[in-house]
């Protein structure tokens, strides 16, 4: 990861309950030779790790800051099959037969992050069910189109439809006409997920270093991965950093923008409060293009998300703004104390779908998840060791979707972007 600044973790609900430790991860210092080096020390880049030393590679990892400094340590930490984009955009791009694998390597993500963390035992706070709900009765009937899209042409049941009692029963709040409940996702406790994969790593033999902030890439054979004070060479790089590339590659950098989200965590709530806030311990995330998120910790606080900004400037009002949501979605919980507040960057592409790819024949990378990469990230990673094993189709399935540069050039892009999220906004409260 590219960036010059200190990247220790930033206080936050998730940093303040970590139980994971790790190995010794020393800053890079010297020369190394390694089969693969990995940029980047995320969900994707640690189970790439993981994956390529337990097929027996030797295994460098570069993290420019600490492990899970990102997006994978501080995410709402929802679990969902599926992807940042609708089926429909895969579809357009890919045709249904490959859009149907996509779907189904979605769903296979959840199930391998549930395999990873119970093969590798980690205290992460896993928890199942979510939620997708509602906000306007536009999107009610949205709901019920997608849900039978998603049963006829897709084969999928796991979607059930509640509105009225039913609804109430798994989130107690008058926000919502209709959701569905969707018994193939979940959330979990991102950072100590994200650590647990690198301690597997680490024990499979990867060799983790932190604070060594990649700053040049001499593409060839072999590359050579330098930081402030050493390098690697290695046959092949697996490039991790999503919305950390910096400028280390221009050619990926201008596929993807950065973009802020904020979260809150709450005081721990009483089973009283839990009760009439979600029962069932479900993930919620609303309809709107910019949603709004939320669900339970491991001990009971609530962790809610929402707002954004392209910029890196804290939006204007925001602690008051997202308080007064909690109040209005859940009366029981006013006047609640916030224990932590906290933001991170995530890399969104255009067509909100996930790009990988190679470059070079040995440069690998995925980046892009698009607010939706706590479980895909981790598939990533499987799929890139079996890209770099030689067995490449599952990953081109992916690498094929078709991406293109945000428009507006440096200048531009970012407050051409802001008016598009403007117009959806108002296209919301429609």
């Amino acid at each position: 990861m590219n960036v010059a600044a200190d990247l220790r973790r930033p206080a936050s609900y998730y940093s303040a309950s970590i139980a994971v430790s790790l190995a010794p991860t020393p800053p890079l210092v010297g020369e190394e030779r390694a089969d693969v080096c990995v940029v980047g020390g995320g969900v994707t880049g640690c189970s790439a790790a993981l994956h390529l030393a337990e097929r027996g590679y030797r295994v460098v990892l570069l993290e420019a800051g600490e492990i899970g400094h990102g997006a994978s340590g501080r995410s709402g930490g929802q679990i969902l099959p599926g992807l940042g984009t609708g089926q429909d955009v895969i579809e357009k791009a890919l045709g249904l037969e490959r859009a149907r694998d996509i779907w189904e390597m979605s769903r296979e993500s959840v199930r391998l992050t549930e395999r990873l963390i119970e093969r590798h035992t980690i205290p992460c706070d896993l928890a199942h069910g979510s939620l997708h709900a509602a906000v306007k009765p536009r999107q009610v009937r949205e709901l019920r189109a997608f849900q039978d899209s998603m049963a006829n042409r897709y084969g999928y049941q796991a979607l059930s439809f509640l509105d009225g009692d039913a609804l109430r029963e798994r989130v107690v709040s008058d926000a919502y006409p209709a959701a569905l409940h969707e018994s193939e996702g979940g959330h979990l406790h991102p950072l100590n997920y994200t650590l647990g994969l690198a301690r597997a790593a680490q024990q499979a033999g990867a060799v983790v270093h932190e604070h060594s902030a990649v700053v040049d890439i001499k593409r060839g054979q072999p590359a050579r991965v330098s930081t402030a004070h050493g390098s690697v060479s290695a046959d092949f790089v697996v490039l991790a950093t999503n919305a950390y590339i910096g400028g280390l590659m221009p050619e990926m950098g201008g596929r993807i923008m950065r973009a802020a989200n904020y979260i809150v965590a709450t005081e721990r709530l009483s089973e009283a409060q839990v009760a009439q806030v979600l029962p069932h311990n479900d993930a919620l995330s609303d309809a709107n293009f910019v949603l709004d998120y939320y669900r339970l910790s491991g001990d009971r606080r609530l962790i809610y998300g929402g707002e954004v900004s392209y910029d890196g400037r804290e939006p204007r009002g925001l602690k008051s703004r997202m308080d007064a949501k909690i109040a209005r979605l859940f009366p029981v919980l006013k006047g609640i104390g916030i224990e932590y507040r906290w933001g991170g960057d995530v890399a969104i592409t255009l067509n909100r779908a996930p790009d990988f790819g190679r470059l070079d024949g040995n440069l690998f990378y995925a980046q892009g998840y698009s607010g939706h990469g706590m479980s895909l990230a981790g598939l990533a990673g499987e799929l890139l060791a079996e890209a770099i094993a030689g067995q490449a189709e599952r990953f081109d399935v992916f690498a094929a979707m078709p991406h293109r540069e945000f428009p507006g050039g440096r200048w531009l892009r970012t407050p051409l972007l802001v008016l598009a999220t403007n117009f959806y906004k108002l296209r919301d409260r429609l």
